[in-house]
């Protein structure tokens, strides 16, 4: 085998990330800090709105309102999980867990998606038989209750425009809040409409719209995730670059095994087995450990990054011991 050679960098700032420059002093070891309130409010308002907006939807026989209610629980939900996505990221890596838990945000975000397909098809199948049977709507408190709405998703939306750039989670929230207070008004608008003409199917329409929407968010979201749960490339990086920027460094000739995967939905790992003809320094002794390995432990995709005492460790980050690399 040939000298393995290890890229390390550690992306804690940002301002590497993705290629925008935006010079964000910090890594992203405060985001979680500064978003714990954000969360913890955003929870707070949304789900007891929920539970309100459940109640007037069955008491006024509005599929709208209750799919309404649907859209604002999946926004409880993701921001539960993406919460706490967030908290075991920032955990530091044992024993066992050597990454820490970061890929907990790639979990929490197919959790978060397969949750909605479920909300969703309960809403559907009550959604198509009121349009079979149309039922009586209260048009006066679906419009109140909706306009509240609008406030909440928005004020929630807001708490969370900042991180929305570096995290799929927090993407997911910002956006999940975006829509909900357009589907809010879209509420509103039908209530006025069903006031005025006194056909009550239109709740129901507006209900299949709302499903419309949730589903096709959910997709994306669910597409993303599983992208990132297969340890495809992440989307802000472009594969064949690196391998062209690393098959030309001095003195390789190849690259082979190379992996770049994402270890949570912030940070990017990368490993790589770089070619060196033979006769090159460290080349048997990196030919021996990697058979070593594999003899001893079955570790058939080792990948060992050498450092000479003076240069340990440059990573976009103090090292902390972690052979990993992000961005």
């Amino acid at each position: 085998m040939s000298g393995a050679h290890h890229h390390h960098h550690h992306g804690h700032d940002h301002a590497n990330d993705h290629g925008h420059g935006h010079a964000h002093g910090h890594g992203h070891n405060h985001a979680p800090a500064s978003f714990g309130r954000a969360f913890a409010i955003g929870i707070a308002l949304n789900s007891a709105f929920v539970a309100v907006e459940a109640g007037y939807g069955i008491a006024s026989g509005s599929m709208a309102l209750v799919a309404d209610a649907g859209h604002n629980l999946s926004d409880v939900l993701s921001l539960a999980v993406a919460w706490a996505a967030s908290v075991l990221a920032m955990r530091p890596p044992s024993a066992r867990f050597t990454y820490g838990y970061k890929s907990s945000s790639i979990l929490a975000a197919l959790f978060n998606a397969s949750l909605l397909m479920l909300a969703l098809g309960a809403i559907l199948v009550e959604t198509i038989r009121r349009l079979i049977a149309p039922e009586p709507v209260a048009a006066g408190p679906v419009m109140v209750v909706a306009g509240i709405g609008i406030a909440i998703n928005t004020i929630t939306a807001l708490l969370f425009l900042r991180g929305r750039e570096h995290d799929i989670n927090i993407r997911g929230a910002y956006l999940h809040m975006a829509s909900d207070a357009a589907v809010s008004a879209g509420v509103v608008a039908a209530g006025a409409l069903i006031a005025l003409t006194g056909l009550w199917w239109i709740d129901p329409v507006t209900s299949l719209v709302i499903v419309g929407v949730i589903a096709w968010g959910t997709w994306g979201l669910a597409k993303d995730s599983l992208r990132m749960g297969l340890h495809g490339v992440p989307a802000s990086v472009d594969a064949h670059r690196v391998e062209q920027f690393l098959s030309t460094l001095p003195g390789v000739s190849a690259v082979h095994d190379l992996h770049i995967w994402p270890m949570s939905t912030t940070e990017t790992a990368m490993t790589a087995h770089l070619v060196i003809p033979a006769g090159h320094p460290g080349d048997a002794f990196l030919n021996d450990l990697s058979h070593a390995l594999a003899h001893d432990f079955a570790i058939c995709h080792a990948t060992v990054q050498v450092e000479t005492v003076d240069h340990a460790g440059h990573g976009c980050a103090p090292a902390h011991g972690t052979l990993t690399a992000a961005e």
